[in-house]
Formats: C-alpha cells, sequence, structure tokens
C-alpha cells in the first residue's frame, strides 16, 4: 500500500515538513507500507485554469498522477485565514474526481492555535466530499504548543502516526463505493 502526502504549505518547509515527514517515515519504516511526500513549496503547479494537465509545462501532471495511483492520500495545510492554503485549494481545483473517489484521504492542519483548529479540516471536509473521498474520522490539529525548538513532540507525533495508521487501515480494508456517486463524478 502507498500513501500519497501533500504539504500545502506555499513557503519553505518549516515545523510542519518536518513533523510530518519525520511521520512519513516512522509509518514506512514500519512495514510493508510505503509513502511519499509532495511539498507544494517545492514543485510547480499552474493555476487551474482549465487546461489539461498534459498541456501544462510544469509539476502538475506528475502530481496528479502520483494521487491517482495512491492507496491512501494525507493532506496537510497550514491554517491561513481560517481555512486551507490557497496552495492546496489550487491543487485540488486540477484533480479529476476518479482520483479521490472512495479513497482514504488523512487530514492535518497546523495554525498558531487552537482558535482555527476546525477551519482547514471542515473546509476540506467539504471539497473531499465532492470526490467522493472516504475521508478519515478524526484529523490532526497541530499548534504551537505541539513543538519545542522546532521539533514535534511526543504526545502531537503519537497523533500523526495514528492519522497515518488510520488511513492506511481504512486501505486495507479495501472498502468499496460507500453510497451513490458523489456530485463531482455525475455526468449531466
Amino acid at each position: 500500500m502507498k500513501l500519497v502526502a501533500v504539504l500545502g504549505s506555499a513557503t519553505a518547509p518549516g515545523r510542519l515538513a518536518r513533523a510530518l515527514g519525520e511521520a512519513l517515515a516512522r509509518a514506512q519504516a514500519g512495514g510493508e507500507d510505503s509513502t511519499e511526500l509532495i511539498d507544494l513549496a517545492s514543485v510547480r503547479i499552474a493555476a487551474a485554469d482549465g487546461r489539461p494537465p498534459e498541456q501544462l509545462d510544469d509539476d502538475t501532471a506528475a502530481t496528479l498522477a502520483a494521487l491517482a495511483v495512491a492507496d491512501a492520500v494525507l493532506l496537510a495545510t497550514p491554517v491561513y485565514r481560517g481555512s486551507m492554503t490557497g496552495t492546496l485549494k489550487n491543487l485540488l481545483d486540477h484533480v479529476p474526481t476518479a482520483a479521490l473517489r472512495d479513497k482514504p484521504v488523512a487530514i492535518v492542519a497546523m495554525g498558531a492555535s487552537d482558535h482555527h483548529y476546525l477551519g482547514a479540516e471542515r473546509h476540506l471536509r467539504d471539497v473531499l466530499a465532492f470526490f467522493g473521498a472516504l475521508v478519515c474520522p478524526n484529523a490532526c490539529y497541530l499548534s504551537s504548543r505541539d513543538f519545542e525548538d522546532g521539533a514535534v513532540t511526543a504526545r502531537a507525533a503519537g497523533e500523526l502516526d495514528q492519522v497515518i495508521a488510520a488511513a492506511f487501515a481504512l486501505a486495507h480494508a479495501g472498502i468499496g463505493p460507500l453510497g451513490p456517486d458523489p456530485l463531482g463524478a455525475r455526468v449531466r
């Protein structure tokens, strides 16, 4: 099984990138599962303007291909203005519905304090409902208190490990379509 994690930050790697990278390394070291991290600050994704990805001269097509073949996905985002980053939303605007349909998706968000802990999660759940993704019931929210000298605390690392394990567990369960096609998949 393979989990593809997307870090939705638009800036150079910081605490969330470090915490996520370490959690993915722990998950991969634990067994047969593999992980891949796509850091949106390190790849070029075109503005979602309706052009097919194969017409774009950047990393959009490769990123979409990685999501399409993943068995599970993790979306991580800093909280910007009480929601996910525009960088992550732009990528999701490119993603074909079939790439996330019935696919386990875990959510990780990070903010300076607990005041916005539901903002990014709620908006991501709304967007993922469009795809018919199988979103893990609980997300992981990190804040400044979850880091000491730039390193993630043991408690927060445990929560990251749990959300990754949940995505893998859903992928291993092989749960099929749950309900009717999502609106994003309906042909009119």
